[in-house]
């Protein structure tokens, strides 16, 4: 992702998100940590081949642990395996970043996407009370550990994917 994708992102992640979307800021500022000599995030973007913004993602690595920041899928692209791809390229920028284990807050109310996450590998640790405002809903905590060995479930379905 460079800062040209921010606006067709930005379009997504409301779509996707209405009540708790990042701001055009946010997204700045992730982009800020990943460039550079120090840089210690990774985001990219799914681009149709009309250059239509379809997916995104984005992974923050510190003191050996990964955290997935962000991951969407446009609607009329779920179940087409871009959720895994992308999942996939994040777990690979965890392994460059040497990271040993990866984190992420799911929606409790997610269940797609907690059963992609399972597929790789990821096992719930937690639950965050009212993580995710306006609405008070609580985010799921999920934790893989070791992202260089994918699970071999996540490796065998790309393309029947619920994502």
């Amino acid at each position: 992702m460079r800062w040209w994708d921010i606006g067709p992102v930005l379009e997504l992640e409301r779509a996707l998100f209405p009540h708790d979307a990042w701001s055009k800021g946010l997204f700045w500022s992730e982009l800020a940590h990943a460039r550079g000599a120090n840089a210690n995030r990774r985001y990219l973007v799914a681009e149709r081949d009309d250059g239509r913004v379809v997916g995104y993602a984005g992974l923050a690595a510190v003191d050996g642990t990964g955290d997935v920041q962000t991951i969407a899928v446009a609607q009329d692209h779920w179940s087409t395996g871009l959720g895994a791809r992308l999942l996939t390229e994040l777990l690979g920028a965890a392994t460059a970043f040497e990271c040993h284990e990866v984190l992420l807050e799911v929606r409790v109310d997610n269940t797609r996407a907690q059963r992609l996450y399972e597929r790789f590998g990821f096992e719930p640790v937690g639950v965050r009370r009212n993580y995710y405002q306006p609405g008070n809903v609580d985010a799921l905590v999920m934790r893989l550990t070791d992202p260089s060995t994918p699970s071999t479930a996540a490796q065998g379905t790309p393309h029947g994917s619920q994502d």
